[in-house]
Order: structure tokens, then C-alpha cells, then sequence
């Protein structure tokens, strides 16, 4: 561990890992009911819910696809769904920093309402905090978000099982090359948007075509599939094989890539999701994605094999196998 808290400390990666669990988590003791999930899971008289809650800064505010009030909303309500849970409600807190201007924050909160729409959920309440030039980098959101669990099922990444498939549902890496283009001036962005979206209705359609044969979800964001799948197999005691050639990735966002020097594997995504299900209920799963539109490049991209537990391989276009470790820190400076 450093002495102090660095940027690499928000990447998702190892060294999240490190501040959460090492830090965060041991200190708080039994106070602390986490599970290191994106959801906890809480048991009330008649009634189980997930809560979560998220802080959101991102860099540049507006892009082709979103914009913070989206991802606040979108990023909180996929925690939610990635449970098993109906998302239903959510909380908003804004600190604005002087300056900011008053036909931006108005267009973000359209957004936020919009999305919220979307989703089918409400705020119910929220806070306001205005601090000086130079305290805040424009405006940061926070949201909380409730949901209810109205089926039996309790998925875990703990669950993984020989012959699983994993799922992508969409293409890797497009949103964190689409911020950095747009911030960088590159000239991807306007050839790869953000895949910013919510994704609660897809999760119970899959969910209710699948039930039981979904071992566990997670939504791709920050540290990527890499850093995903490397925490389920952790978490499971489990191996999982991946094939590259199946991975979808836009040529766009490969280009974008190898210019920077960064892997696709660790890239951030806004509107995307890995599942592992079980084998006879895969064809299932497929089906019920590929009739949403922002899920039509759904595709499996791996199973867990039998091998040796907690890790992630990688079969390449020429057949040889390269491990996939867990990112210990960030490919690149923070966009969100």
C-alpha cells in the first residue's frame, strides 16, 4: 500500500481492491455488511432489497452518446439490476462548483430525468452543495439506489461452475475511446460513440427466460472485462478461458487502442455486460439479448474449464494461450 491515496486508487483494479477491502472495509469492522458486489443485499420484515451507491465524475461532461446526469443514473440502476433486483428508487446529490453554468447543470438534469424515465425509476430525494472556484471539477453527482428482489434466485460471483459460458453483450472499450478521443481530439470520436445505456429491462428479460441458469452479472465499467472476470474467477476458486477472435470489438476502437498503447480488455464500457450462465440455458440467455438493440452483438466469450482456481486465460487468434491478469492499477488517466 502507498502512503497516500493516488490515482490508481480509482482505476477498479487491484489497487481499488486494496483500498476497499484493505483500507475501507477492515476499518469499518462489523459495521460493514459488504459483500463487494455492486448491490448489497439487505433482509426487511417481509421484503428482501439491494441498495447501492456510486459518485460520479466525468471528463469531458457532455459526449456523443450521454453525459454525467446519464451515467449517474444508468451506472446506478445497472448496479441494481445486476442483483436480480427491480430497481425502483433513486437519490440524487450535486456539488456544483461557482462558475458552473446554470444552462449546463439545467442540461444535465434534463438528462438525468430523462434517463430516469427510461429506467422506470424515481427520485425521491437529493442534496445541493455549492463550493468555491477551484474545490470541484465542474459539478460531481451522487446517487443512491434502491431495488426490489422479486425473484428466488441469489446470483453471486461465487457461483461459477465447470461448463459455464461467460457473455459479452456488447462491443468492448467504446465508451472509454470515445471520451478520450473527444478529450484528446483524436478523431475516433465521431466514429465510436459511448455505449452509455440502461440496462434493467434486459437483465429481467434475460433473467425471466433463464432464471436459475444465470450464475451471476456484472456491468463492465471501470478496469473492464479483464478486471470482471478476473474477480469472478477469484471469487469462485475458479478457471475461466477466454477466446479472443469471439471478443466483439469494434476494428474502430482496436485502432484507437494500439495507437495509445492501452489492451480493450481493461477499457472502461458504460452499456455493457458480462454473464455467466449455465450451458443449457445459454441459447436462452442469447435470445433474449439479441432482441434488444443495444445487446445485438451479444456473443459468449470464454467458459470456466477446469485449471487452476482464481485465474483467467486467453486463447489467441493462433491457438496460444496468454494469462489475463488483473489490472493492479489504471491504462489511463481518469475519464469517468
Amino acid at each position: 500500500m502507498t502512503k497516500t491515496v493516488v490515482l490508481d486508487h480509482g482505476a477498479g483494479g487491484g489497487m481499488s481492491q486494496e483500498l476497499i477491502a484493505g483500507t475501507i472495509a477492515s476499518i469499518l469492522g462489523d459495521t460493514y455488511i459488504g459483500e463487494m458486489e455492486d448491490s448489497a443485499l439487505l433482509e426487511l420484515p417481509g421484503r428482501r432489497i439491494a441498495v447501492t451507491t456510486d459518485s460520479f465524475v466525468v471528463e469531458p461532461l457532455f459526449f456523443d452518446g450521454g453525459d454525467i446526469g446519464k451515467i449517474a443514473v444508468a451506472g446506478t440502476v445497472n448496479d441494481l439490476a445486476v442483483s436480480g433486483s427491480r430497481p425502483l428508487y433513486l437519490t440524487l446529490a450535486v456539488v456544483l462548483e461557482e462558475g458552473f453554468a446554470l444552462a449546463d447543470f439545467r442540461r444535465i438534469l434534463h438528462s438525468v430525468r430523462d434517463t430516469a424515465v427510461a429506467a422506470g425509476v424515481q427520485i425521491v430525494a437529493g442534496d445541493t452543495k455549492v463550493v468555491r472556484r477551484g474545490e470541484a471539477d465542474g459539478i460531481f453527482l451522487n446517487t443512491t439506489g434502491v431495488g426490489v428482489l422479486e425473484r428466488p434466485l441469489h446470483l453471486s460471483s461465487k457461483s461459477l461452475r465447470t461448463g459455464d459460458q461467460v457473455i459479452v453483450t456488447g462491443y468492448l472499450g467504446d465508451h472509454s475511446i470515445h471520451l478520450l478521443s473527444q478529450r484528446e481530439g483524436l478523431g475516433f470520436e465521431h466514429r465510436v460513440r459511448s455505449d452509455c445505456a440502461v440496462l434493467n429491462h434486459v437483465i429481467a428479460d434475460v433473467l425471466d427466460a433463464c432464471g436459475e441458469g444465470v450464475r451471476c452479472i456484472r456491468d463492465v465499467t471501470r478496469g473492464g472485462l479483464g478486471t470482471v472476470v478476473n474477480e469472478f474467477a477469484q471469487a469462485s476458486s475458479a478457471a475461466v478461458l477466454l477466446s479472443q477472435p469471439d471478443l466483439p470489438v469494434r476494428p474502430e476502437t482496436a485502432m484507437a487502442a494500439d495507437m495509445l498503447g492501452v489492451d480493450v480488455m481493461y477499457l472502461a464500457n458504460e452499456g455493457n455486460l458480462c454473464l455467466v450462465v449455465s450451458p443449457e440455458h445459454t441459447e436462452a440467455a442469447l435470445k433474449a439479448l439479441h432482441a434488444h438493440e443495444e445487446c445485438a452483438r451479444a456473443a459468449v466469450v470464454g467458459s470456466v474449464v477446469d485449471g487452476t482456481p482464481g485465474t483467467v486465460r486467453m486463447t489467441g487468434p493462433d491457438g496460444r494461450e496468454k494469462t489475463v491478469d488483473l489490472l493492479y492499477g489504471a491504462q489511463l488517466p481518469r475519464l469517468c
